[in-house]
């Protein structure tokens, strides 16, 4: 697979030169494949949101690179423009950028920008819109009368509006409820897979990582302390712990049981795993 993200021994620090300059990152590199889904986890302030927002250049690195499709973000800072089409960026509470008159105008903000003719923004439009769960209906509606959870899908809309190669969310999820959140990360994963856009999500939720990402980073101390595939990251919970993060509550029962001397994997890290594991337990000690 392509690399699509590159970070090489990225450094940033905010204020350099000032009294009160703080590190925020400190010598970073990773790769992130095409169509990969990352998630990004770490204790608060370990350097999650200062990683992301280096993707299409909202930050500039203070040493190191980053490139995205192989290209350098900064080797030509007048076409900077061109990356923040290619990577789509949602904040957290993203609904507060909601601005236009109508939905529909929000959502097509973004490709109106890159200079798309109408038929292909109204595609676009309605495409997003309905990767989202937004009715046709509500498109005509202010952003301002729908509810939360509306707002907030909407605000992805408008990202995904735009069909960026990279889909980058910093807890998208922040503030919904369960159905809420579950709703707008399945709409996430549905589009991901619908369309192979690399994405990586930031977010406190062990569940929510585990249940949607193929691969995690785990960032502590503005680098990074571990960085592979989600069951190989879940297998070293007993670091996880130590570093300040929670696990999946199935992991922390069966790393309990490992600990009471049971011979159980140990990077059962869903429901659905659990019981396949529990299963294949059963059978081998001829039990089913």
């Amino acid at each position: 697979m392509a690399v699509m993200i590159e970070a090489r021994h990225l450094t940033h620090i905010y204020g350099q030169g000032m009294p009160d300059s703080a590190a925020a990152l400190e010598d970073v590199s990773f790769t992130v494949e095409e169509g990969d889904f990352v998630g990004v986890i770490g204790p608060t302030g370990s350097g999650k949101s200062t990683l992301v927002t280096h993707f299409n250049g909202l930050l500039r690195p203070t040493s190191g690179q980053v490139l995205v499709n192989g290209r350098d973000l900064w080797a030509e800072p007048s076409k900077i423009r061109e990356f923040r089409f290619l990577v789509g960026l949602v904040f957290q509470y993203p609904e507060y950028q909601l601005f236009e008159e109508t939905v529909y105008k929000d959502i097509a903000y973004g490709p109106a920008n890159m200079g798309l003719e109408q038929p292909e923004i109204d595609r676009r439009v309605r495409r997003a819109a309905a990767f989202c769960g937004l009715d046709e209906k509500l498109l005509d509606c202010s952003p301002f009368e729908l509810s939360g959870g509306q707002k907030r899908r909407a605000a992805v809309a408008g990202v995904l509006a735009m069909e960026p190669k990279v889909l980058v969310l910093d807890e998208p999820a922040a503030g919904l409820d369960p159905e809420g959140r579950d709703t707008i990360l399945s709409q996430i994963k549905a589009y991901h897979k619908e369309t192979g856009t690399t994405v990586l999500l930031v977010s406190h939720s062990m569940e929510d990582i585990a249940k949607y990402a193929n691969r995690v980073l785990v960032m502590e101390q503005r680098r990074i302390a571990m960085y592979d595939t989600v069951e190989r990251v879940f297998a070293r919970a007993p670091e996880l712990l130590e570093l300040g993060l929670s696990v999946p509550q199935v992991t922390k029962i069966f790393l309990r049981l490992r600990q009471m001397g049971l011979d159980i994997p140990a990077d059962v890290y869903t429901v659905p795993y659990a019981v396949k594991t529990v299963l294949e337990a059963a059978r081998a000690k001829g039990v089913l």
